[in-house]
C-alpha cells in the first residue's frame, strides 16, 4: 500500500498546488488589467485538479476497503499523511507564486492575441518552452510588510476555516465510512455535508471580499501595489487550512457517521 500512498499524496499535492495558484491567474489578469480574459484561464486550474481528483478519489478509497480486511491497518494515520501533502502543495504554490505571475502574464497576452486556448497551445514552440527560465523568480517575504493590508481579521479567519473544511471533506467521509461499516457506502457518499457548509461559507463570505479586493487593485493603481502581497496572506490562510484540517479530520468522520445513523 506504500506506493498507493505515494501515488495519491502525489496527486493530492498537485491539486492543492493547482487551487493555489489561481491566485497567480488573477494577479496576473490584475497588472495586465485583463482580468476577464484571466479568469477565462481558471479553467486550465480547474482542468487539473479534476483530473487528478478523479484519479486520487478511487485510490484514496480503496485504503478504506484494504482497513476492513486488515484490522491492524493504520488508516487515520494514511488519511493524515495525505492531508501533509496538501499543506506542502500550497507552500509549494506560495513559493512559485512570482515565477507563475510571469508565466500567466505572457499566457493572457498571448491568449489574447490568439483567440483560444487551442490556438494558443498550438503556437508554444520549444524556444518559447525555454524561455520560461527568465520568468522564474524567488519568493521574498518579508513578514512586517503584511502588517497594514486592510484586510478584515474574519475574512482570513474564515478563510482559514473554509479550507480546513474542503481539506477534510472527503477523507471525513471516507474515514466514517470506516468507523460504521454498516453504513459504508452512505457515509462515503456524505462528503457534502462537510463540503457543502464550505460551499456556504465560501459563497457567502469568500467569493465576494475576493470580488471587491480584485475591484479595488483594477481600479486604482497605489491599491495594485498591494494586491500581492494580499494573495500571499490568503494562499498563508490557505496553508493554515490545511493544518487545521489535521485536527477537524476526526471529529468531522464522527458527525458524518452520528449522521448517516440518524438518516
Amino acid at each position: 500500500m506504500t506506493n498507493s500512498l505515494i501515488i495519491v499524496c502525489l496527486l493530492t499535492l498537485i491539486i492543492h498546488t493547482a487551487e493555489t495558484l489561481s491566485y497567480s491567474i488573477r494577479f496576473a489578469g490584475v497588472r495586465l488589467n485583463k482580468i476577464a480574459i484571466a479568469l477565462s484561464l481558471t479553467g486550465i486550474i480547474v482542468l487539473v485538479s479534476r483530473t487528478a481528483n478523479m484519479i486520487q478519489a478511487p485510490l484514496t478509497a480503496k485504503f478504506v476497503d484494504y482497513a476492513k480486511v486488515n484490522p491492524h491497518f493504520p488508516l487515520l494515520n494514511y488519511l493524515m499523511i495525505i492531508m501533509l501533502a496538501s499543506s506542502l502543495g500550497t507552500l509549494i504554490a506560495i513559493a512559485v507564486f512570482p515565477t507563475f505571475v510571469g508565466l500567466f502574464e505572457r499566457v493572457i497576452s498571448k491568449l489574447e492575441i490568439e483567440g483560444s486556448i487551442p490556438k494558443l497551445l498550438n503556437s508554444v514552440t520549444i524556444s518559447q518552452l525555454k524561455n520560461t527560465r527568465k520568468y522564474i523568480r524567488k519568493p521574498k517575504v518579508k513578514l512586517y510588510s503584511f502588517r497594514y493590508l486592510g484586510i478584515p481579521k474574519r475574512f482570513i479567519v474564515m478563510n482559514i476555516f473554509v479550507t480546513a473544511f474542503y481539506t477534510v471533506g472527503v477523507l471525513s467521509s471516507l474515514y466514517a465510512a470506516h468507523l460504521v461499516p454498516q453504513f459504508s457506502t452512505t457515509a462515503s457518499q456524505a462528503s457534502g455535508l462537510i463540503n457543502g457548509l464550505a460551499t456556504i461559507m465560501l459563497t457567502v463570505f469568500i467569493d465576494p471580499q475576493l470580488g471587491i479586493i480584485t475591484h479595488k487593485a483594477t481600479q486604482h493603481a497605489e491599491y495594485r501595489d498591494q494586491l500581492g502581497k494580499i494573495y500571499v496572506v490568503l494562499m498563508g490562510s490557505r496553508f493554515l487550512g490545511t493544518l487545521l484540517g489535521q485536527v477537524v479530520l476526526y471529529p468531522a468522520a464522527l458527525f458524518i457517521s452520528m449522521l448517516v445513523k440518524l438518516i
